[in-house]
């Protein structure tokens, strides 16, 4: 596939970032990091589900914004300021936690090996450096670390701000940006504070590793938001690494996506100075030219050495011999010293096991020994509950018996007891109601046969009356 480096060149004001922060959809724009683009207004046109706004933190300060493909892996483009160039140049790549895990409390790009384990999903969302170890290609910066100095530099070596290049062309488009920025657009804004930088890469079909996608063309735009303001942008194709193209902001937005718009008010586009215009085209012709020469001293250079090569290719055999042997004598001590390992961890897996069991049967014996003892008082209150339930069983049985005692009436009991004085006492009384009894019995005789005595004497005497004549009675 044919691909290219696009440089387009725009002018925004924005200050520093700060480690970086994955900026929530219902904040505006980049956050604090609206600083680094012209009016504080962001591109428009970048609407995709996995687009992600990072402001990029460092030390607790913002340094650049970077929109972030999740999907591809790479930044779709980084917008900083130019602050001064570099003198020394110290790696120190590191990772944005929030695009693979929102809900952890890191709010700015660490180190990658400090967070290996505490940060879930890592590496779903965005590229990490395993994905360029033995690819072929480097972590090429959008925002050129030799651009900036002290925490901006340290910043740009966040892997949300790299994309797979090959080192010629990595080598290629930091010296290119680096010229371009220091020698044709630094000297002619009036206002270095004023110039906002957009560098940019288009995804393509290719992925290293099958997960980060290789840009199909890098793009690089600049805008002087001066009263003397001015837009421009540079085109780097893929195929010819010492070609620089220029071309007009609107053109570039037509290579990006449908409805792109990189710059509020197309940053003076529209009334830009000519005479500043062709004073940066110049400059970017006389870059161009330079490098032009520099290749043709490159060729003439290849001629001279034409022998050294040849000897070169002489030497190649004894060079791989060499090497060879240097591999086999790595792989010789690494298999001793994975051996040693090996040894290492057997024993020391044997002694750590051995100790474990001498430490699970101290435990199990201090265990017994631990539950005898609290066993004993318990059985001795046990014991001691016993006794005491067993004298309070012999109480209840005594008041039971006692109570079932009670229970005879005692009225019973006292006349029974009384019975023989009771007895006693009633015989005169019992001899004198028999004797009493006996005399009326013969009182009521002698009654009884004075009646019919009395009654045998009135019957006579009233049949004497009736029946015997009353003269012999007057003589």
């Amino acid at each position: 596939m044919k691909t290219s480096i696009v440089f387009l060149l725009c002018i925004s004001v924005f200050p520093g970032f700060s480690q970086g922060r994955v900026v929530g959809d219902d904040e505006t724009g980049f956050a604090e990091c609206n600083m680094f683009f012209p009016g504080q207004v962001p591109p428009e046109g970048f609407t995709e589900p996995f687009h992600v706004k990072i402001c990029q933190q460092y030390n607790k300060e913002p340094r650049f914004a970077t929109l972030y493909s999740t999907k591809d892996k790479i930044p779709l483009y980084s917008a900083f300021k130019y602050t001064k160039a570099a003198q020394n140049e110290e790696e120190n790549w590191l990772v944005e936690p929030q695009i693979d895990d929102p809900e952890n409390d890191l709010h700015e790009m660490v180190h990658e090996a400090n967070i290996v384990g505490t940060v879930a999903n890592l590496g779903a969302n965005q590229a990490l450096t395993s994905d360029y170890v033995g690819s072929g290609y480097e972590r090429g910066l959008l925002n050129p670390s030799l651009l900036n100095e002290d925490d901006f530099q340290m910043a740009t070596y966040t892997l949300t701000n790299a994309v797979p290049l090959s080192p010629s062309l990595s080598k290629s488009w930091h010296r290119d940006i680096g010229r371009v920025v220091e020698q044709a657009l630094v000297p002619h804004c009036s206002k270095k504070d004023h110039l906002y930088l957009l560098a940019g890469a288009i995804p393509s079909s290719v992925q290293v590793k099958g997960k980060v996608s290789v840009p199909e063309t890098l793009w690089l735009a600049a805008c002087c938001d001066a009263p003397e303001g001015w837009s421009l942008g540079l085109v780097k194709k893929m195929n010819d690494e010492n070609s620089l193209v220029d071309l007009a902001v609107g053109e570039l937005e037509k290579q990006l996506l449908a409805g792109v718009h990189l710059f509020k008010g197309n940053c003076g586009e529209d009334n830009q100075s000519q005479g500043k215009t062709e004073a940066i085209l110049q400059a970017v012709s006389q870059i161009r030219s330079g490098e032009q020469v520099g290749i043709s001293d490159n060729q003439e250079a290849k001629d001279s050495g034409f022998v050294r090569k040849v000897a070169g290719i002489i030497a190649t055999p004894f060079i791989k011999i060499l090497e060879l042997l240097i591999y086999v004598f790595v792989e010789l001590v690494k298999f001793v010293f994975y051996f040693l390992w090996l040894v290492i961890k057997r024993v020391g897996g044997t002694v750590l096991d051995g100790v474990y069991s001498l430490w699970n049967g101290v435990v199990s014996y201090l265990k017994a020994i631990s539950m005898v003892l609290i066993s004993i008082p318990y059985d001795v209150g046990r014991v001691i509950v016993n006794i005491f339930l067993g004298f309070l069983q012999i109480v209840q049985d005594v008041a039971s018996l006692t109570y079932s005692i009670l229970r005879i009436p005692v009225g019973f009991v006292l006349h029974l007891a009384a019975f023989p004085y009771h007895s006693i006492c009633a015989i005169p009384s019992v001899l004198r109601d028999l004797a009493t009894g006996i005399g009326g019995t013969f009182s009521l005789v002698i009654d009884a046969t004075a009646a019919l005595l009395h009654g045998f004497y009135y019957l006579a005497g009233h049949i004497v009356k009736r029946f015997v004549p009353k003269g012999s009675s007057d003589d």
